[in-house]
């Protein structure tokens, strides 16, 4: 990264005392300025991430769960302004916190001058805006999200239904074991890329992204080419009545909304599936870090990215219900897309390329979320509470970038031309737990461990974590009051309500999912396959989990060992792009812990 002559020699001085002789400072160095990720990639991340299994599979569950096309249309568009509400919450955390001291233009800090504090967003997520709000005790709220994202912070789920895809586009079927395996295969691959060539990974993921947008703009002109009389290929008499019944029956204001199913259980399931479908906007907030002018052009990227996932998902949902009805059309069905291909082109091979098609939109799930998760987990290990954290908390040179050197020097010099890096170790971590978790549910039906491992997911990484996510922000504007409003980083509209009615949502669906669903619900024992309970209990359990490692941690550990915890990190906050005027951002951090001789008269 370019730099000012200031800023260059604060970061020399920085290397050379974390690389001195007897330091055990360890150095980590941000993505150099022609690798960090622009305006469009941090939009593919969002693509990448929202367009998954979810818009195929859940418009069915969802439609299922109302028994009324009206009703599942508006229970869409709730999650999709829930998912903005959150978005915008995000944006403004994201933007705003943490804040460091940086030199005043033409000083150092240094100098007679203490300088000034400024927003620098930084890779983490929610870890960054929870440790801001609940900081006090030291520890407690990084053990306890730190648990929770080390074990549940991915999409195992999805990959054992990425094998049970790939065995249907195969003409295969079903293969318990085979559809596991299929999963190790795609996790790891995920894992191995990243590791190996951090750019290509970054390549892959939008080059996904795209095919999956386009993929998701002909299922809207199908759909809306059939509902005005074209046939595909296809003019039997099966297809025409399909047609007209889904007009008759799906956008008949009378009808759409007759026979709506009365389960309360029921109707909060399926919200929980729109809000869910729609809660890809987190993943670039996991590398901030890592995105080129993050104030200048972040919120715009990933608004507009939002913006246009409620839009196609809107359109697609309208798509299906041109030709697809509720009338026993999805009673042996998983998703509709298939039954969509089905009725479309009337024969047995466009479903095995449908479900072709979503097999490679899951993949470009497991991708980004391994590409951001990753980055999570080593902003946790940096903190010194996870088991060898000096390990998991280090970048290591991509073999591409070793073997680019050696085979291209003239092309591996300057200033911006360090060696890529990755967080291998970190990457390690994650393959681990998917590892664990694919275990853990090897008892279970390849369909059932999607959805419970989706469910956990979803309650604990989205509901509860964005419930103290909207809260705190909610405490920050109400109880620090004007300290906060006068230095936040971006101005969402409407000033408080994204955060009340986010955190609104989040508490009620936490709550509303221990209501019992009736016998004949799609969400029942019988339908799916296992108990309601299952995802909230788990959930809730894991937070205990997690509160229960941090007094082990933070209380047990340090009285047995009559020692305490050191965490030092030591950010360096540049100018990009080496300009006077440049926006702030972190180029480098020192981090360091060891264990210090424990005050006798301490309570910690």
């Amino acid at each position: 990264m370019p730099l000012t002559p200031e800023d260059q020699l604060r970061v020399e001085e920085a290397e050379r005392e974390a690389q001195a002789g007897g330091s055990a400072k360890l150095l980590s160095k941000n993505t150099s300025e022609s690798q960090k990720l622009g305006p469009f990639s941090v939009a593919c991340t969002v693509w990448n991430r929202c367009i998954g299994s979810g818009i195929f599979v859940a418009p069915a569950i969802v439609l299922k769960a109302t028994n009324s096309p009206g009703v599942s249309l508006l229970l869409w568009a709730l999650g999709a302004f829930v998912g903005l509400c959150g978005l915008l919450v995000w944006l403004e955390l994201g933007l705003s916190i943490p804040r460091f001291r940086v030199p005043r233009v033409g000083n150092d800090l240094n100098d007679n001058d203490d300088g000034i504090f400024t927003n620098v967003p930084r890779s983490g997520g929610e870890k960054n805006y929870l440790e801001h709000i609940y900081h006090s005790p030291q520890f407690r709220t990084t053990c306890i999200y730190g648990f929770i994202f080390v074990v549940f912070g991915n999409l195992c789920g999805n990959a054992i239904a990425w094998g049970i895809y790939v065995l249907q586009a195969a003409g295969m079927d079903d293969n318990a074991p085979l559809s596991r395996g299929l999963a190790v295969v795609a996790l790891s691959v995920a894992c191995a890329l990243h590791a190996g060539w951090r750019q290509g990974g970054i390549v892959v993921n939008n080059v996904l992204a795209v095919i999956k947008v386009c993929i998701l703009l002909a299922i809207i002109a199908i759909g809306f080419a059939s509902a005005a009389g074209a046939s595909f290929g296809n003019d039997s008499r099966e297809r025409r009545y399909s047609v007209i019944s889904a007009e008759e029956t799906n956008f008949n204001v009378h009808k759409s909304f007759s026979n709506a199913q009365t389960d309360f259980a029921s109707y909060v399931n399926a919200l929980l599936f729109t809000v869910y479908s729609f809660g890809g906007f987190h993943q670039p907030f996991y590398v901030m870090s890592e995105v080129s002018q993050p104030k200048k052009k972040f919120a715009k990227s990933v608004s507009v990215a939002m913006i246009c996932i409620v839009v196609l998902f809107l359109l697609v949902n309208v798509s299906y219900l041109c030709v697809v009805t509720n009338d026993g059309d999805l009673d042996a069905e998983v998703d509709m897309a298939t039954v969509f291909f089905r009725k479309v082109f009337g024969n047995e091979t466009a479903p095995r390329v449908m479900s072709g098609i979503i097999a490679l939109s899951i993949f470009g799930n497991i991708v980004i979320m391994t590409f951001t998760a990753s980055r999570v987990k080593q902003e946790i290990a940096k903190e010194g509470v996870l088991p060898f954290s000096r390990f998991f908390s280090m970048d290591v040179s991509t073999p591409v970038a070793w073997a680019w050197r050696k085979l291209r020097p003239s092309k591996a010099s300057g200033k911006d031309a360090w060696l890529e890096q990755s967080p291998a170790p970190a990457l390690f971590l994650h393959w681990l737990f998917t590892m664990l978790l694919i275990a853990a549910t090897s008892s279970l039906a390849p369909a059932v461990a999607y959805q419970v491992l989706v469910s956990i997911y979803c309650y604990t990484l989205i509901l509860l974590a964005g419930l103290f996510v909207a809260g705190g922000l909610l405490y920050l504007r109400w109880v620090k009051g004007k300290e906060w409003t006068e230095n936040i980083g971006f101005r969402p509209w409407g000033g408080p309500i994204a955060a009340i009615i986010y955190s609104a949502t989040c508490m009620f669906l936490l709550i509303a999912t221990f209501v019992p669903p009736s016998a004949k619900s799609p969400f029942s024992e019988a339908n799916r396959g296992y108990n309601w309970y299952v995802a909230p209990t788990v959930g809730i359990s894991s937070a205990v989990t997690g509160y229960i490692y941090y007094l082990v941690f933070a209380k047990v550990i340090p009285r047995l060992r009559q020692q305490v915890l050191v965490v030092e990190r030591d950010p360096l906050i540049v100018r990009q792009g080496g300009k006077p005027n440049g926006e702030w951002v972190q180029d480098l951090e020192t981090i360091d812990f060891w264990w210090s001789a424990r005050d006798p008269k301490s309570t910690v």
